[in-house]
């Protein structure tokens, strides 16, 4: 192979990861060779053609590539899956980017999770069906639509407004950044008429896109050009009297939008970071066995070797916490979770969604870095679609900020701070560097969650310990290299690697260590 003509790295083994065996869940791998050998080339030629969803303000209508990745998506049954089997192949689906397909099986599996818990008989019975089928051609597909251009993040500023029709409600008003644009059920925020201002009065609607064969009161304005997710169909929104039935009571409408519905797609949007780290790390480790320079592969040169080591490490930490949070979810979902289950779930979703959004930009780029001016070029590899990818990652659902500032609220509100203490150390068993920064981080963070001025300024820098603690003691039973190598860089306060004789013997036991695809 000549290493500098375009080339593809990918078997159907690729993107299976030998962390997910114990799963033991059938179709797995055969999903995972359906990504490498549909999903992703069908992407790829997207990107490679500039192809972008169009709408004439009600359809919006997609190159057939667009199409045939999603019967493949759909047809691995994601989304009437279980929490574990879910996360597992939005993990997997995840290695060839958004690619159009992730962000509407996360936004759909919210939908069916508060139909599930909040909806009524009657809504469940209409709307869930069409959710679960596998036929993509058959099903339909969820949206949640919540931002508005006066607040963004503030959802307690939106204008949406609701009034009472019969046993329906009608809506009216823009929202701006409604990404699956081309849904076949929405889930919209909106204020009912009357109703107090702050998020208190906002209630949560299900939208459904047509009604008697006819569009429901809305229009596209029009389709946004973003920096990534190209292929997903993200717009702008105005509603005009559109019929919407009510997720639950209405005065529950903002917990439930942002406790059932946001809090699947923090959850699930980790699993499509780590994904995004995962095949970044593959294509620079494939790139620098086969890449020769100076009369030897680049893979030999140290530097390549501790960029490498640390985007699998950073990769094998992301998933780690992710199926630390996967397992609450799966307990929730099953009815077995306790109190203290959902509380940590709370803080747990929001502090890891933000710690594993930014650490895939950065492990995406340092894959860009070991194939030097090519990681830049479009159509030699994946990496800048997917660093495309990851920056839209990190403002889905959510801003770095404003997750931080939810996590300290809820450490002061629920008194959490002891529980997750607890949680964390239990995580840790016996290890000493896990623990000892354990020690360390408890009073910054009680005094955080005690003093607001404190803490609004602090807070990022401590749920990144946080998190990166529950990483390094999730990862000492399978992958102690890639443990020892995180907790060095992440936990070990004034580590320097040059005064470290056996860091050298560390990157490379971390590279040596579970053999890649």
């Amino acid at each position: 192979m000549d290493p500098l003509e375009p080339w593809e790295t990918t078997r159907p083994e690729t993107f299976f990861d030998p962390a997910l065996d114990r799963l033991e869940l059938d179709g797995l791998r055969a999903f995972g060779a359906t990504v490498a050998q549909v999903i992703d080339p069908a992407v790829a030629g997207l990107e490679a053609r500039r192809d972008r969803p169009v709408t004439d303000g009600e359809r919006v209508e997609f190159d057939p590539a667009h199409e045939r990745a999603g019967r493949a998506v759909w047809g691995s049954g994601v989304l009437s899956a279980g929490a574990r089997e879910q996360a597992a192949l939005l993990y997997l689906l995840a290695h060839a980017g958004e690619g159009g397909h992730c962000c509407p099986v996360v936004c759909t599996a919210g939908l069916v999770r508060a139909l599930r818990v909040h909806g009524s008989p009657e809504l469940r019975k209409r709307f869930l069906p069409p959710l679960l089928e596998r036929d993509y051609d058959r099903a339909q597909r969820g949206a949640q639509f919540l931002t508005e251009r006066q607040g963004g993040s503030d959802v307690g500023a939106n204008l949406v407004e609701a009034v009472p029709d019969g046993d329906a409600w009608r809506l009216s008003g823009e929202k701006w950044f409604c990404s699956v644009a081309d849904a076949d059920q929405f889930v919209v925020t909106a204020r009912p008429r009357g109703a107090p201002d702050g998020t208190a009065g906002i209630g949560c609607f299900l939208v459904p896109r047509e009604l008697g064969g006819r569009t429901n009161g809305f229009r596209i304005q029009r389709l946004k050009d973003k920096l990534g997710t190209r292929a997903l169909a993200t717009g702008e929104i105005v509603f005009d009297d559109a019929v919407g039935y009510p997720i639950g009571a209405i005065e529950d409408g903002f917990r439930i939008a942002a406790g059932v519905v946001l809090n699947t797609s923090r959850w699930l949007n980790a699993l499509g970071s780590t994904g995004l780290m995962r095949r970044a790390y593959l294509e620079a480790a494939r790139f620098a066995h086969v890449r020769s320079a100076f009369g030897r592969p680049i893979e030999d040169f140290p530097l390549v070797r501790e960029n490498l080591a640390v985007m699998k490490a950073e990769a094998q930490g992301a998933l780690a916490s992710t199926l630390e949070l996967t397992e609450l979810v799966a307990r929730i979902d099953e009815g077995t979770a306790s109190d203290e289950d959902v509380v940590w779930h709370r803080i747990l979703v929001n502090a890891n969604k933000f710690v594993t959004s930014i650490a895939a930009t950065a492990v995406v780029r340092r894959g860009i870095e070991t194939l030097g001016g090519n990681g830049t070029i479009e159509d030699f590899s994946p990496l800048p679609r997917l660093y495309r990818d990851a920056i839209v990652f990190e403002s889905w659902e959510g801003t770095h900020n404003v997750l931080c500032l939810q996590v300290l609220r809820d450490l002061s509100r629920l008194d959490a701070l002891d529980l997750v203490t607890a949680r964390v150390a239990s995580l840790c068993g016996s290890e000493p560097r896990s623990r000892s920064a354990l020690a360390d981080l408890g009073p910054r963070l009680r005094r955080s969650a005690e003093d607001p001025a404190f803490g609004t300024l602090h807070v990022r820098r401590q749920l990144d310990r946080l998190v990166r603690i529950v990483q390094v003691a999730a990862l000492r039973g399978s992958e102690p290299q890639s443990a020892e190598l995180l907790a060095r860089r992440h936990l070990v306060r004034g580590y320097e690697p040059e005064d470290d004789p056996e860091y050298d013997e560390l990157v490379d036991a971390v590279l040596a260590s579970a053999p890649d695809a």
